[in-house]
């Protein structure tokens, strides 16, 4: 008699996000060129007086040649229609959680409804009710690694407030290109919002809860680094707790100046976000002049030494927390791609 094996059920489970809404008037949208004149239009002083007063951004706006191969990049992961989790990209699992090792180029959402599949093949010998699986954190399409599922709601929703409070720890390998860092540990602090054409920006840290055009706020970011090899030089170093150093911490408050004809380095670091703002790692390397390879959108190289990059070069190393259920303290970490493995001699 054949075993009948139900799927489990997913449910997608999105974190506090803040929303961006753009409102615009009637009085805002000129209907000829004469009321966007400030001598019939009044009303344009008043407004560029407004404008004036939104914070800034710190960080510039994507090169114009990004726009076609970031879409270029989307259209190919969404082409894709089938997509099957290999069995041993499934890292662990028990009655609670269910960790995978996402690939790069493959968007969170399509692995994600993969995995009643793969839990299938592994537990066809079992019976009883499916899962309720809930997905815990969130990737970045071509950032591959450690990506957390629970199996219940009641675990779910206790993930949510670890991740909210910041009582998860995350760390992330990136290789980057440019200058070698004089610094050996580093930690940002900036703010973070979507300026009004779109994109993610770094602003000043001191625009922190100040209003951007469209209505959202400037959020706190802060990332911590740790250089790991430069031009092959250095080595894989164990995960250990984060200690700031307050003498080399970088509180942003205007632009960094970069030097376009300075020497160009592959840079390998290890990164610890204490948030989890939307490609906040990748806006921190380019705000300290080491962009990640590959990640056009902010200023990093699409070729490097004859090789083309279809996707940056960022990898979600682990995930530790205390276990929402026993209280006990858990670590999940995702082997090295091939890239991080090459770079760091492993």
């Amino acid at each position: 008699m054949r075993l009948q094996v139900q799927q489990p059920t997913l449910f997608f489970t999105k974190f506090p996000k803040p929303q961006t809404c753009y409102f615009t008037t009637m009085a805002a949208m000129p209907n000829s060129s004469s009321e966007a004149d400030s001598t019939t239009n009044p009303n344009s002083q008043n407004d560029l007086q407004n404008l004036q007063n939104y914070p800034v951004p710190l960080s510039p706006r994507p090169p114009l040649i990004s726009k076609d191969i970031e879409l270029s990049r989307a259209m190919s992961a969404k082409s894709n229609s089938f997509f099957r989790l290999p069995r041993p990209d499934v890292i662990y699992q028990d009655q609670w959680f269910v960790v995978v090792n996402k690939p790069q180029g493959w968007y969170c959402e399509r692995v994600f409804e993969s995995v009643p599949m793969a839990l299938c093949e592994c537990d066809s010998a079992e019976s009883g009710s499916p899962p309720e699986l809930h997905l815990a954190n969130r990737l970045d399409r071509d950032t591959s690694g450690v990506m957390l599922i629970t199996k219940s709601h009641k675990v779910a929703s206790k993930m949510v407030k670890a991740f909210t409070d910041h009582k998860v720890t995350k760390t992330y390998i990136a290789l980057c290109i440019g200058p070698a860092p004089k610094w050996e540990k580093i930690t940002v602090k900036s703010g973070h919002g979507r300026s009004k054409f779109g994109a993610y920006r770094v602003y000043a840290a001191s625009d922190v809860g100040r209003v951007l055009p469209g209505g959202s706020m400037v959020k706190d970011m802060e990332t911590s680094f740790e250089v790991l090899s430069i031009n092959g030089q250095g080595c894989f170093k164990e995960r250990s707790e984060f200690r700031k150093d307050e003498e080399n911490t970088v509180v942003v408050e205007e632009k960094a100046v970069t030097d376009s004809d300075v020497k160009r380095d592959e840079v390998v670091v290890r990164a610890y976000p204490r948030n989890g703002r939307t490609h906040q790692i990748r806006l921190h390397c380019q705000y300290l002049g080491i962009p990640i390879i590959g990640d056009v959108k902010y200023e990093g190289v699409k070729e490097w030494k004859g090789r083309s990059y279809d996707g940056h070069e960022l990898h979600a190393e682990s995930l530790s927390f205390e276990h929402p259920v026993t209280g006990l303290p858990v670590t999940f970490c995702a082997p090295l791609p091939l890239w991080a493995s090459q770079a760091l001699q492993q």
